[in-house]
């Protein structure tokens, strides 16, 4: 089993994989704001750029998934992605379930101001909803409880792919 997902790792078709389950959750997030009109939130924004760069782990490793820099580069990035996601997504749990005067969210994203993201793409990264605010929910789960879920899968399954590649000197084929 450990030799088949360091082989599956070192193949394009999982990282495509990936790319396509991030693809279908940035697609959902969309749907979710354009045509149910649910307003995000600053924290939304940021976990939803916390799929982009798994998102761009995925695409790195596509480039050539056998050298080493590029996959381990793509792990890397995926773990770290996957846990700031995961950190957000418990932030804006708590904020939803715990509501209170003195902890919330900042009304407008915090981008470089070489890279105004809200601006230039304001469709996807622009901040209208409050964090507190419960707009949806699906089997009594709101939406960061399920991105709790969500994110935790996605970084067990990076620590999984980096574990199975150091075992027996995977990490350097």
């Amino acid at each position: 089993m450990f030799a088949t997902l360091q082989a599956f790792s070192a193949r394009r078709t999982g990282w495509a994989l990936l790319a396509l389950s991030i693809l279908a959750f940035e697609l959902c997030g969309l749907y979710f704001q354009h045509v149910l009109d649910l307003q995000p939130c600053v924290l939304c924004i940021d976990e939803r750029i916390a799929f982009l760069g798994i998102l761009a782990a995925a695409l790195l490793a596509l480039i050539n998934p056998r050298w080493f820099i590029l996959r381990w580069g793509a792990l890397l990035l995926w773990g770290l992605s996957a846990l700031r996601g995961l950190q957000l997504a418990l932030k804006h749990t708590d904020l939803q379930l715990h509501p209170s005067p003195f902890k919330s969210c900042p009304l407008f994203p915090t981008f470089p101001a070489d890279l105004p993201l809200d601006s230039w793409m304001p469709w996807m990264f622009q901040a209208t909803g409050d964090c507190s605010e419960r707009q949806w929910s699906f089997l009594s789960w709101e939406m960061p409880q399920w991105l709790i879920l969500i994110f935790g899968a996605y970084l067990l399954v990076a620590l999984v792919i980096a574990l199975v590649n150091l075992r027996r000197g995977g990490c350097c084929n």
